[in-house]
């Protein structure tokens, strides 16, 4: 068992939950995704995410709420989907194994574009809408700079599947094997 909490970071678009729901079901971890709560809490408010961010700029209750909620589930055998979940961690001494999945924004915007039934234009310009409104509530709530925050394994998730990007992390988070390595 790993005996860390293993925190799943990147930008929107980069594949970090298909990823993180791979990984979580190969290694017996359960799943939990600050970015499905925080769409799940824009639906119940009748938001689109555009319109949610600049909501939850102007009201950090949004933001600390959600990560309150996933503090909870900072504890080994639980993979936390989210893009300041490892740091939020390390604050509270929590031992946590960080694991950031990237990819080029015109991948990521073709993968919101299919995902959300946008153009790549259209999900390029939300791309870089949220990721504004993220890096800024994230300094302002918290004082962390997203472009400094550091991960124990980058994985660029560009051109591979998501089983290739899966089988990278697994690989880097399973334990050897008893006697291995002697």
């Amino acid at each position: 068992m790993i005996r860390a909490v293993v925190a799943l970071e990147g930008p929107p678009g980069s594949g970090k939950s298909t990823v993180g729901r791979l990984v979580a079901k190969r290694l017996g971890l359960e799943y939990r995704s600050v970015g499905e709560e925080f769409r799940a809490e824009a639906r119940r408010r009748g938001l689109d995410l555009d319109a949610f961010g600049r909501y939850a700029e102007e009201h950090p209750e949004v933001d600390r709420e959600l990560d309150r909620a996933m503090e909870a589930y900072a504890r080994p055998g639980f993979l936390l989907d989210g893009r300041v979940q490892g740091e939020l961690c390390r604050r509270r001494g929590v031992p946590v194994v960080t694991v950031e999945v990237t990819a080029d924004e015109q991948e990521r915007a073709r993968r919101v574009a299919g995902r959300d039934h946008q153009s790549p234009a259209e999900a390029l310009r939300a791309l870089r809408r949220r990721e504004e409104s993220e890096r800024l509530r994230f300094d302002r709530y918290y004082g962390i700079d997203l472009d400094l925050v550091e991960a124990d394994l980058v994985v660029d998730s560009s051109s591979r599947s998501p089983e290739q990007v899966a089988d990278e992390i697994v690989a880097f988070l399973e334990p050897p094997p008893e006697g291995a390595g002697a």
